[in-house]
């Protein structure tokens, strides 16, 4: 089998990798006879040609006779090759219009299709994700979108760190008032978030607490669904329930909005669930959050102030809480200011493609060449010019003429 490690195409461009060369190296070594490896060249990588060729890979400009493709981000159309096997984050399993026409190409071209984001083991735990790395970054990034805003502290850049251990040292020049701070979410992105709280050493607090006390330091609550979420029928809560039919709640994040003045968005959404807030909400002057750190970045989705996504170059843009028009950051007191940068890791590409390439050596690697690997079976979104049972629900999006 040969495996391809291809060029990113997506603009702006990606500087991660799914395998460092010393992971590609220790495969090759681990699988010899089995599984050989190609590089496509790219001047993009935060890791150059030249690293992977000091360990020994094969860098081409051709890919075409590999087997077995994986990328990161989405795949432009043009670049897709018929017949083959891709691993990449393809954005179509919530019927993202804007990647309708990336889903509909891969079945005319037969190409197997496998998405980073449903490789789950046999509990439905995700086993390849970046989401720690998106904490991270996020949260740094919240803090410095505060920073900039206030004029209080003003902090280097993510992407300009060297390394986590710059970050951290970085965190040191945070001076907060006694705001609070409310996270929602649990899952790998929201302990990425804890990890830069805790190194702030901001204290963290019950939901009661954080709704009906008064601090003299800045304070943080960890929001789990149930604590947002309510029946509409009854205001009660069961998970299970929630997660099969969302429709039926409603959110009451409202009293966390009175109090605080930063949320940090680590929860993943489904379109049937109900947004945090809405959009006429915001102007209310008991509305206090001025800063939205919106990791998850669904545009137009549970964070309704995220109606564009931002980029690393201009990571943020302010809302008018009146008009709901976008404007240019920080130019308004009074607006609120959104970071929703979808590509989060890619302002630590090294470190996080190294734990990305870990995860991926362990779990998908062997299961290649398993016949009919359980793991890679329930992450395969297209087979043979098909959707695949699971996903059949896509069908009608895949189908629609609607412009994308």
């Amino acid at each position: 089998m040969k495996i391809g490690i291809i060029r990113e195409g997506k603009n702006p461009p990606d500087k991660r990798v799914p395998f460092t060369p010393s992971q590609l190296q220790a495969i090759q070594r681990d699988y010899a006879g089995k599984i050989s490896v190609q590089v496509e060249s790219s001047n993009v990588r935060v890791i150059t040609d030249q690293e992977y060729l000091d360990a020994g890979i094969e860098v081409v400009d051709d890919i075409s006779s590999c087997d077995v493709l994986f990328g990161v981000k989405e795949v432009k159309i043009d670049q897709l090759i018929p017949e083959k096997t891709y691993f990449f984050f393809s954005h179509t399993m919530k019927k993202q219009p804007y990647n309708r026409k990336l889903l509909k190409a891969i079945l005319d071209k037969n190409i197997r299709l496998l998405d980073y984001e449903v490789l789950k083991d046999e509990d439905g735990n995700r086993v390849v994700a970046f989401g720690r790395w998106a904490g991270i970054v996020g949260a740094y990034n919240a803090f410095w979108t505060y920073g900039q805003k206030t004029a209080l502290f003003d902090l280097k850049r993510a992407k300009d760190c060297f390394d986590l251990n710059e970050l951290h040292a970085e965190l040191s020049k945070v001076q907060l008032p006694p705001i609070k701070i409310v996270v929602t979410g649990t899952g790998r992105v929201a302990k990425g978030v804890l990890e830069i709280l805790q190194k702030l050493n901001i204290k963290q607090i019950s939901k009661e607490e954080f709704l009906f006390h008064y601090f003299e330091e800045p304070v943080f609550v960890m929001l789990k669904s149930e604590d947002y979420n309510r029946r509409k029928s009854d205001g009660g809560y069961e998970r299970s329930e929630f997660y099969k039919y969302p429709e039926r709640y409603e959110s009451h994040f409202q009293k966390f909005a009175e109090v605080a003045e930063i949320l940090i968005s680590a929860a993943y959404w489904d379109p049937a669930a109900p947004r945090l807030f809405e959009l006429d909400e915001i102007a209310n002057d008991d509305f206090q959050i001025s800063v939205i750190a919106d990791i998850s970045c669904d545009i137009n989705g549970s964070i309704p102030t995220t109606i564009k996504s931002s980029t690393i170059t201009d990571p943020v843009f302010d809302i008018d809480r009146n008009t709901h028009e976008a404007l240019p950051a920080f130019g308004s007191q009074t607006s609120i200011s959104v970071m929703a940068i979808d590509n989060l890791p890619c302002e630590l590409p090294r470190e996080a493609s190294r734990e990305f390439g870990e995860q991926l050596t362990k779990w998908v690697i062997p299961a290649l060449l398993e016949e009919n690997a359980p793991i890679l079976e329930r992450a395969t979104i297209a087979r043979d010019g098909d959707l695949t049972l699971e996903f059949m629900y896509l069908t009608d999006f895949v189908q629609s003429d609607e412009e994308s």
